[in-house]
């Protein structure tokens, strides 16, 4: 069995990158980075050592690796850190979008009104004050509050 094992170590260090890179992104989600750094090292590992550029034995596999996943993790660190950090500021559109109904009651900035939509009831807010009985259309959502302006129609 070792010997099988030694024989086959390039493939199986590349099939090992592949199992860590896979688990990184599918279930983790790139969440660490640690299985990333990881699952290439023993990749390019494995890789070179198909081609004869590197001796196939355990010690050789082992401080390649460990060399590997340290450069690579200090050379990429920052760049991913970056770009999992992104956040997207354009709004979200969603079904309340230019859901229009007409008050019952006057609304103002203070979200003192409320409207119930879909078994919830929600704050109803406005940039300038819209009396009772206009109808309005909500124009933009936040955790329980929905913004609304009066209706051009």
């Amino acid at each position: 069995m070792i010997n099988w094992l030694l024989q086959h170590l390039p493939e199986g260090l590349m099939v090992l990158g592949l199992a860590a890179l896979i688990t990184e992104v599918v279930m983790l989600g790139f969440a660490t980075f640690i299985l990333l750094f990881f699952g290439l090292s023993l990749l390019i590992t494995g890789f070179l050592m198909q081609l004869g550029v590197l001796p196939a034995d355990w010690v050789t596999a082992l401080w390649s690796n460990v060399l590997l996943t340290s450069l690579l993790g200090v050379a990429l660190w920052k760049p991913l850190r970056r770009l999992q950090n992104k956040t997207d500021t354009k709004p979200v559109r969603n079904d309340f979008a230019e859901q229009s109904f007409i008050l019952e009651q006057d609304v103002d900035q203070r979200g003192l009104t409320t409207h119930k939509y879909s078994g919830v009831k929600w704050k109803l807010k406005s940039q300038q004050p819209i009396a009772a009985g206009t109808l309005v259309k909500v124009v933009r959502t936040e955790v329980g509050v929905l913004w609304v302006e009066v209706c051009e129609n």
